[in-house]
């Protein structure tokens, strides 16, 4: 978990460690016992806003998409400029610009070449639109905020680790792998002896205490499968 102040991105994170199921039984293979909690269980209410107002999702800088298209546009700005320069002192343009006017020339605006060449700078403008409008940082889950001056968030892969933690501590388990998304946490267990349904219903409430007590801003649903491990031979 970390608490940046106002206006810092910078975050800790953690590893997640699991203990992977087999394939098969995560999957729920024919054939094996087990345990699947609603599509639509939730087991968080809705949680009210801090005193410090509403948690909205942290920015990314995008230092890389910012620094190679700063770099795209000096270069294509400079060599027109420098093209430019030289015409006007008399010089003859430079044969990329030359060619570049004869081929558009020569191919009309429904031609197939310039409809793929527009549609691609329209996909990488409408590209750009995206990033500059949309927060990302995907992995880092806001928390409440109970001061206007401090924003903390909480990395998923942290999340994760304490919800596997949690689930371990259920009796009947033997191994569990949990995914953790913004809004929906799926967790498969396998459980090696107790009633499968018995053993879910400990898990959905430990593992529901488990997310209200991560103090996110918007807790997420829960979503608990149980199964039998595969048997060798």
């Amino acid at each position: 978990m970390s608490q940046p102040h106002e206006g810092d991105n910078s975050t800790r994170r953690l590893p997640v460690i699991e203990q992977n199921p087999d394939p098969a039984a995560a999957a729920g293979a024919p054939g094996l016992d087990q345990s699947v909690s609603a599509a639509d269980y939730d087991a968080v209410p809705v949680v009210v806003e801090g005193e410090g107002g509403k948690a909205g999702r942290f920015w990314s800088v995008r230092r890389i998409p910012a620094g190679l298209l700063a770099l795209a546009v000096l270069a294509a700005a400079g060599l027109l400029l420098y093209d430019i320069a030289a015409v006007r002192a008399h010089r003859p343009a430079m044969r990329w610009r030359v060619g570049l006017a004869d081929w558009l020339a020569d191919h009309p605006v429904d031609d197939v070449a310039v409809l793929a060449g527009a549609g691609a700078v329209a996909l990488l403008g409408a590209w750009l639109i995206v990033l500059a409008v949309t927060p990302g940082l995907r992995g880092i889950l806001p928390m409440r905020r109970e001061s206007a001056a401090v924003r903390a968030g909480l990395d998923r892969a942290a999340a994760a680790l304490v919800l596997r933690d949690r689930a371990m501590e259920v009796a009947g388990i033997q191994s569990v792998r949990v995914r953790m998304g913004r809004t929906r946490v799926v967790v498969r267990a396998l459980s090696h002896f107790r009633e499968l349904d018995d053993v879910r219903a400990d898990l959905d409430a430990a593992l529901g205490a488990g997310i209200r007590e991560l103090g996110l801003a918007g807790p997420p649903g829960l979503a608990v499968h149980v199964s039998r491990p595969v048997r060798k031979g």
